[in-house]
């Protein structure tokens, strides 16, 4: 027995016995005449960038859904009898994830960590103790990073299209630094007093640094749920001392404390921003480029006055 035939009779097995014990499950959502490898990714975001990676050679699938919240996501029997039928599972890593290494734990699926070679920056806080801040994928150069991580893996899973995959992770890259670069030149015309990014949650590290803005949020996580007077307080004294001009809150959290920042320091609202999942296709960020175009849009036109 060679060791190809090996793997597929140990997820055989896997799968035989997923099937015993979890009889009242759905089948999973997969044509049988579709022998392409599986990519299996943790959030749709990783899916839709590794989409454009693979192209018509892989089949990519995402384990949670369109808005599902990926900090606290609990995998369902149904996820992992998908996982032990993969052939690859791409997930972000930077503890982002919580609940992965439990999900992949005694799974024959090589996983890949999609962050690897991105700097990361630390959450601020004692209770984080230096753990990196995870939403690396919110700057367009760190997702470049991810981008040749999944060309190497891929290529590595399907050797006969790495070419393809190679021209698809370029093609790709170039979009991506069209964004940044379109992000850095709309700032170019604000003071450098205000070039500040102040959101509800932490989750824009990365892109702040990435476009030489300063940082400041009311909480690090969204895990935190709501705002203490101090946080409020706090975002509140960076607005004026640095004479920001708008602030901004997620799509998946309550903008209300972010608006008592608004109602003391008279800055105005400058919109809503997406982080941690694409919407559904006929929604707002159906793809990560829409997310990110539709942010830095939104952060352009919010600070600058729409001048930009």
């Amino acid at each position: 027995m060679t060791t190809r035939d090996a793997k597929n009779f140990r997820r055989l097995g896997i799968a035989a016995l997923a099937a015993l014990l979890l009889s009242s499950c759905s089948a999973v959502n997969s044509g049988s005449d579709d022998d392409r490898p599986v990519v299996l990714t943790t959030f749709t975001v990783l899916s839709d960038i590794a989409q454009n990676v693979a192209g018509d050679h892989l089949r990519v699938e995402s384990i949670t859904k369109a808005g599902a919240e990926i900090h606290g996501y609990e995998p369902t029997p149904g996820d992992i009898r998908r996982a032990s039928e993969a052939d690859l599972i791409l997930d972000n890593g930077m503890n982002l994830e919580a609940w992965f290494a439990k999900f992949v734990n005694g799974l024959d699926v090589p996983h890949v960590v999609v962050s690897d070679g991105v700097e990361g920056i630390p959450i601020a806080g004692d209770a984080y103790a230096g753990k990196p801040n995870p939403h690396a994928w919110m700057s367009p150069l760190n997702t470049q990073i991810y981008v040749d991580n999944m060309v190497t893996a891929f290529s590595d899973l399907d050797p006969d299209n790495a070419s393809a995959f190679a021209e698809n992770g370029a093609k790709y890259k170039a979009e991506l630094q069209a964004v940044q670069d379109g992000l850095v030149s709309g700032l170019a015309a604000l003071p450098a007093g205000q070039r500040a990014l102040v959101s509800c949650e932490g989750a824009f590290s990365y892109l702040a640094r990435d476009a030489g803005l300063s940082e400041a949020y009311i909480w690090p996580v969204n895990a935190e749920q709501q705002a203490t007077p101090q946080q409020i307080i706090a975002a509140i004294d960076f607005v004026r001392a640095n004479s920001v001009p708008a602030v901004f809150c997620e799509s998946t959290v309550s903008d209300a404390p972010m608006q008592q920042v608004v109602g003391a320091t008279g800055a105005k609202f400058g919109g809503t921003l997406y982080v941690d999942s694409l919407s559904e296709a006929d929604g707002p960020v159906p793809t990560y480029l829409d997310m990110i175009r539709h942010d830095t849009d939104v952060i352009l036109g919010g600070l600058t006055g729409g001048k930009s």
